[in-house]
């Protein structure tokens, strides 16, 4: 036992557990359930909903290992992050976070974009994208499990654990929110609100007993093909966007805003290398002349909302999501 672990109440200490190792503690993430509730009794917390990519991180055996919410290694794409946990007096931690990148005093997901696919030294020591990890969660310290402890409690541990220098920072909270915070958040230019019961255990599932409260309607889509670039474009013209309903793959509309000029390259090529004969749809899609692709791509999408037939009005591409798989992708639907 740490002295951390040491001032905890003997009812806390009950509800601890001899940890699996780290990598397989951090391979079922707790995830967040979207939901139009705005009243909120006592018990919450709102903690900041974070434009980047979820990423947990393990220190043990004398290493640390950064990895994406599907388990791939990220240490090699953000290094100084991985050097900022090695340097911690604590040695042995799961944790969970959000890695983002700022832009303008805000995260932005397309800016994060630039540094998610480099893996070689030289072209992470050559980008400008600056990232910071954003911790709000412990699931072990000190060999010992965490996650049956309350919130709180485990919140309160992360704080004293680590010493929080750049890269890494906590994610605070606030104690009381609702409507009246979100509208605060969404004139800030956040992305929306996590509001959690404070009490509640981590649970390696999506669970209401964290919520998403979101300022706008973007979300993930696969992408199951493209048109043909017009006029002066290249690459492509849009991307044929979808969700899986059951084991279908229903068409959403397509996507032609939000690419700059090298992704637009970048994608035709993955999406050549991906192509397919036959429509990846359960849908009719009336496109002129389509490209069909094996829908392995997910595609991050912000847009204002859905028509009464399901399809997006105003989408505007945001970037890929290399840490989410094509069939865990569905239409997000709030509770209430």
């Amino acid at each position: 036992m740490t002295d951390l672990l040491g001032s905890l109440s003997a009812d806390q200490t009950r509800l601890l557990r001899d940890a699996r190792p780290g990598v397989e503690l951090a391979s079922q993430p707790m995830l967040a359930t979207l939901s139009d509730q705005r009243d909120f009794p006592g018990e919450w917390i709102f903690e900041r909903k974070l434009d980047g990519v979820r990423a947990l991180a393990v220190r043990e055996s004398g290493r640390v290992r950064l990895l994406s919410r599907t388990g791939r290694r990220l240490n090699e794409t953000y290094p100084e992050i991985v050097d900022a946990l090695s340097a911690q007096a604590c040695t042995d931690f799961t944790i969970d976070g959000e890695i983002v990148a700022f832009a303008h005093g805000r995260t932005d997901f397309a800016r994060l974009q630039q540094r998610m696919g480099l893996t070689r030294p030289r072209d992470v020591a050559a980008s400008k994208v600056a990232v910071t990890y954003y911790l709000f969660d412990l699931l072990r310290l000190e060999g010992a499990d965490t996650t049956r402890l309350a919130l709180r409690t485990r919140k309160s541990l992360l704080r004293r654990a680590l010493a929080y220098r750049a890269p890494l920072r906590m994610s605070t909270h606030r104690n009381e929110g609702g409507a009246e915070l979100l509208t605060d958040a969404c004139a800030r230019g956040w992305e929306g609100l996590i509001a959690k019961r404070a009490n509640s255990r981590y649970e390696p599932r999506r669970s209401p007993d964290w919520l998403k409260l979101k300022c706008s309607q973007g979300q993930e889509f696969v992408v199951g093909g493209f048109t043909e670039p017009a006029g002066s474009r290249v690459g492509f013209g849009a991307l044929l966007l979808g969700y899986y309903d059951g084991d279908r793959l229903r068409y959403a509309g397509k996507v032609g805003t939000g690419f700059d000029h090298r992704t637009l390259l970048a994608l035709r090529e993955r999406l050549d290398e991906l192509g397919v004969c036959a429509s990846p749809f359960s849908d009719r899609v009336r496109e002129a002349g389509p490209h069909w692709a094996e829908p392995r791509l997910v595609a991050q999408i912000d847009f204002t909302e859905w028509t009464r037939d399901g399809m997006l009005r105003h989408p505007r591409f945001l970037g890929l999501r290399e840490d989410k798989t094509a069939r865990e992708i569905v239409r997000e639907r709030p509770s209430a």
